[in-house]
Order: structure tokens, then sequence, then C-alpha cells
């Protein structure tokens, strides 16, 4: 394989890690990651350590993305103006913001220990 296609998969994952610390504030850029990893991902003569960043890419956006829309979930019952005022919507409201908390420490813990891993050029599984 030549050089330009191994500095191509390096800066697809560099990107993709980029836009993986992005979808801490917006889950936009979580799509954004899953796409440019993938094209590393099903490249079949990538080196290792590549593949395994962009497997590992791919594996915590999507975790990343269910989470997230289960954390949505807890807040639907905020939309009705009525329900407002009574303790179980306050409860769900209160369940929502742990879980979203848990979704967003996930993936902070992710990119930490992905990131970490790529700047020593070694396998991130």
């Amino acid at each position: 394989m030549g050089q330009d296609k191994v500095e191509q998969h390096r800066r697809y994952v560099a990107i993709s890690y980029v836009f993986m610390f992005l979808a801490l504030f917006t889950i936009v850029f979580a799509a954004f990651a899953y796409v440019l990893a993938r094209k590393v991902a099903i490249v079949d003569d990538a080196e290792v350590w590549i593949h395994a960043h962009a497997l590992w890419i791919m594996r915590n956006v999507l975790l990343f993305i269910i989470m997230a829309f289960f954390a949505a979930l807890w807040f639907i019952p905020l939309f009705f103006f009525a329900w407002d005022s009574a303790l179980w919507v306050t409860a769900l409201t209160v369940a929502g913001v742990v879980f979203s908390a848990i979704a967003w420490l996930f993936l902070l813990n992710a990119w930490l220990k992905g990131i970490a891993k790529y700047f020593k050029n070694k396998a991130v599984f």
C-alpha cells in the first residue's frame, strides 16, 4: 500500500476524532465522525492500529447515539405544559439529566482513551 493511502487513513481517523469531540456538544457531528471512520474501516489493506481506531470510533459513536436517544425519551413529558407541575414530570426530567450525563461522560471517556492511543500509534482495543 502506498504511503499516500496511509496518510489519508490517518487523516480520516484524526478528523473523525475531532468530530467525535465536537459530538460532545451536538449530536450532528457524531454522524460525521461515524462516516469518516467507516471509510477507513471498510478498507481491507489499512494498517491494523488505524483499522482498530476506526472501529473504536464507529462503536463508541453508535453507542453514544443510542444512549442520547434513550436519554431524550425521558424529556418527552416536558413538552406538555399542563403536566409541568406534576412531581413525576420533575422526576423524569431528573432521570433524563442523569442519563444525558452518563452518555456525555461515556463519549468523553472513549474520546480520551482513543486519542491517547492514537498519539502513541497503538491500537485502542
